[in-house]
Parts: C-alpha cells; structure tokens; sequence
C-alpha cells in the first residue's frame, strides 16, 4: 500500500491574501475556495496543496497563538538550490534561516505573512 500527502492544513488570519501571497512569490496555483472557511494553494502538478483554514471563519480575526508557528511543513525542489533561494528572496520571500549547508545538505526556513514557518531543501 503506498500512503502521500496531499493537503496540509495552514492557519491563516487572512485566505485570500495568503493564497495571493503564495502565487506571487512561490508561484502556486490557487486550485479550491470554499466560500466559509478555506482556499487550497499548490504547486502547477496539483499532487499537493495547503489548505489554507481562515480561522473564525472571518477576515481580521486573530488566529490562537498555538495555531501559528513552527509547521514542520518540508518542501523539497529540484531547481538548483541556492538559485530558487536568491530568486524567493527578490520575490519577498523572509527567511528565517537563510539557505544554509549543514552536515547533512543544504536547508533553508521561511515565513509566510501568517509567520507559518516552512523548512525548504533541496530534492
């Protein structure tokens, strides 16, 4: 049996200006906007998507601190590391932790405007 990912969700304050803010600077697609609650963003193949869950429902309302922060989300690419990194940066991409070699690779963290956190390595 073989089990992936496909949606993770993300807490959001605002949906609609983070699914703008990931098509702009990541270059996602925008792919499903429920009309109460969630948008799902992702890369053009679609294989997978954040769901981006507005909390209460409504613009402006302050998401619980627990419920932003450290997502533990990895995501991997094949462009040539450093490049995208540099490219991300122009785009208005803040990282956290700039790319960086470690023992193990190459590791990268940013924020997106929410402060969810994002781990980025090369594939």
């Amino acid at each position: 049996m073989t089990i992936r990912g496909l949606s993770v969700a993300v807490a959001v304050r605002d949906r609609h200006r983070s699914a703008d803010w990931y098509r702009r600077t990541l270059g996602w697609e925008i792919f499903d906007d429920e009309p109460e609650h969630w948008t799902t963003v992702g890369d053009r193949s679609g294989k997978f998507r954040l769901h981006l869950c507005e909390l209460g429902g409504r613009t402006g309302k302050k998401p619980p601190r627990s419920e932003v922060g450290n997502t533990g989300i990895l995501l991997v690419t094949d462009e040539p590391f450093r490049r995208l990194c540099a490219r991300l940066r122009r785009r208005g991409v803040r990282f956290s932790m700039p790319p960086k070699q470690l023992p193990w690779g190459w590791l990268a963290k940013f924020r997106d405007p929410d402060g969810n956190e994002f781990w980025l390595q090369p594939a």
